[in-house]
């Protein structure tokens, strides 16, 4: 018998976290599911029991975001927030409106605008030196590969056209190579490191207003992609630690650590024992995050064979790996004997290779053990590769939101990777069907945190509200919604190791949310107007429509 029930859900249906959805009624006590079944469980209220009618909606697992930013995500929305608009002319007027608002900022921040509002991708500096001429403005694109400035930021980084790129990066120039006001990857860093640092108010500021955003979409509980000095925002460790041991932190956060790769194998000790002082309340930093390459945008993903150029004809750019495959193997030995996690990002089929080799070298060279490394984002797999996910025991973390048509994909990367290659992106199905476990992430502020808008394109293989007139991108990798959402609960709970979330059963954590309808019983098109009613974290309500 179970005496002292806090809350009881009852009147809709639930989604467990596997198989289809069933009217069960739930029950939560101490912050724990304590009954799971028919009518009968509704016998276990009593006086002080919070009744919460789901008639008509689903309840569900709280969603794990298994690769996101959140400070940076909280950063933009406070600064110069393009996110939301997709063209020139909206982004100038944003970045006119908030110049003017903010007179007293030194440096115009923010950022979000998408690569596909300019021709090749690149933004113009002469366009912000109209609007804004006498102040620097930095302002990193939506994928945080990339950074639009204007003169003055370049005048004080004492750029000119005798500057060469770095070796991780490249600066867009014109034909006399004057740089024209695009940075791309390790280029960024030759204005962002005179940006004025980002304070620790700042950033536990960003973390909380990003935090209530994520609850507010059902997300209890993530993977912060990037703790340590990366970019231009500072470490963000220290706002996790303070407000997960003064308890403002709600969610479940894994912090994976971020990997110099301007550095070596002397890092391993220092990030385990980071590893040790970043622990406290809901928030450990136990995995690890090694930058493979970059994107296929701008050509940096490492690909195994050229990119094409726009007459369709053969390069001699394979793109980039940041880290030189054979010292990768050795570092994610080392990383893996001391019991971290390992979290890549690979967009190109050849990171994907050289990430799943050396995943490969740690099991030779240490066994097999409960680590659950992971890849993201895999845009590209080569065939050959698809099975060695499930062999290796490696998750495959997908962002689903980027597998749909939109002008990114068809201006700036199909024409770019051939038709086979084009056909072997975000092969989302092939890899269930291979048996590897799936994660699912935003990588927000790079695209929406919305759990729903992603799980309705690794459904549909359309953006949603997209027409009829917008094929669906290669539907044989669709997803069924459950799988789907098992990915954004279950299987992103799985990376975390956390075992007693993700699911709906007796003894796991209360961590729930509510939709106002279920759509496992509207047509697949319509499952991104489903709404989040309510978010639970242990039985707490952290957020109410």
């Amino acid at each position: 018998m179970v005496a002292g029930v806090d809350a009881i859900f009852r009147g809709g249906r639930v989604f467990t976290g596997e198989g289809p959805p069933r009217e069960l009624v739930v029950a939560v006590a101490a912050g724990r599911i304590v009954a799971v079944g028919d009518d009968g469980v509704a016998d276990l209220s009593g006086a002080s029991t919070r009744d919460i009618d789901v008639t008509g909606g689903l309840l569900l697992p709280g969603f794990t975001d298994a690769h996101v930013h959140p400070v940076q995500g909280g950063l933009e929305r406070m600064r110069c927030d393009l996110s939301e608009l997709s063209d020139r002319d909206a982004y100038l007027g944003a970045v006119r409106s908030y110049a003017r608002a903010h007179p007293e900022q030194e440096w115009i921040t923010g950022g979000g605008w998408g690569m596909a509002a300019f021709p090749g991708g690149a933004p113009q500096a002469v366009d912000l030196d109209a609007i804004v001429p006498d102040r620097p403005v930095f302002l990193p694109n939506r994928d945080h590969h990339g950074a639009w400035v204007n003169s003055r930021a370049m005048d004080l980084a004492g750029m000119d056209a005798q500057t060469p790129d770095p070796c991780d990066g490249r600066i867009e120039r014109a034909a006399d190579g004057r740089p024209t006001g695009t940075l791309h990857e390790g280029a960024m860093t030759l204005v962002g490191r005179l940006l004025p640092p980002t304070t620790h108010a700042d950033h536990v500021a960003a973390l909380l207003d990003a935090q209530a955003h994520l609850h507010s979409l059902g997300i209890t509980a993530w993977q912060d992609a990037i703790l340590g000095a990366y970019a231009n925002i500072g470490d963000v460790a220290d706002a996790y630690l303070e407000t997960a041991r003064d308890g403002r932190l709600t969610a479940r956060v894994v912090g994976a650590l971020w990997w110099d790769r301007g550095r070596g194998a002397e890092q391993i000790p220092e990030l385990a024992a980071r590893r040790e002082e970043l622990h406290a309340g809901r928030f450990r930093a136990t995995s690890v995050k090694i930058m493979q390459d970059g994107i296929a945008e701008n050509f940096t993903a490492g690909m195994v064979e050229p990119y094409l150029d726009s007459c369709g004809c053969s390069t001699l750019n394979r793109g980039l790996s940041f880290v030189e495959p054979e010292l990768l193997r050795g570092y994610v030995v080392g990383l893996d004997a001391v019991d971290f996690q390992v979290h890549v990002h690979a967009i190109g089929d050849r990171a994907v290779r050289e990430s799943l080799d050396a995943f490969a070298a740690a099991r030779d060279g240490n066994g097999a053990r409960d680590a659950r490394h992971h890849i993201a984002h895999i845009q590209v797999i080569h065939p050959e590769d698809l099975a060695r996910f499930a062999e290796l025991g490696v998750v495959a973390n997908m962002q689903p939101l980027w597998a749909a048509h939109e002008p990114q994909m068809d201006e700036m990367t199909i024409p770019f990777l051939g038709p086979e290659r084009t056909g072997w992106q975000y092969p989302f199905g092939s890899l269930h069907r291979t048996g590897a476990r799936l994660a699912a992430g935003s990588d927000w502020p790079v695209s929406s945190p919305d759990p729903l808008a992603g799980i309705h394109v690794a459904v549909n293989r359309r953006q949603p509200g997209a027409g009829d007139e917008v094929g669906a991108f290669l539907l044989d990798e669709a997803l069924d919604l459950g799988t789907a959402l098992s990915a954004y609960t279950r299987g992103s709970a799985y990376v975390n190791h956390a075992d007693d979330t993700g699911r709906i059963e007796v003894g796991a954590l209360a961590d729930l949310v509510v939709l106002d309808r279920d759509p496992f019983a509207a047509p697949v098109t319509e499952i991104a107007s489903a709404r989040v009613v309510a978010t639970y974290v242990e039985g707490r309500e952290v957020y109410s429509a």
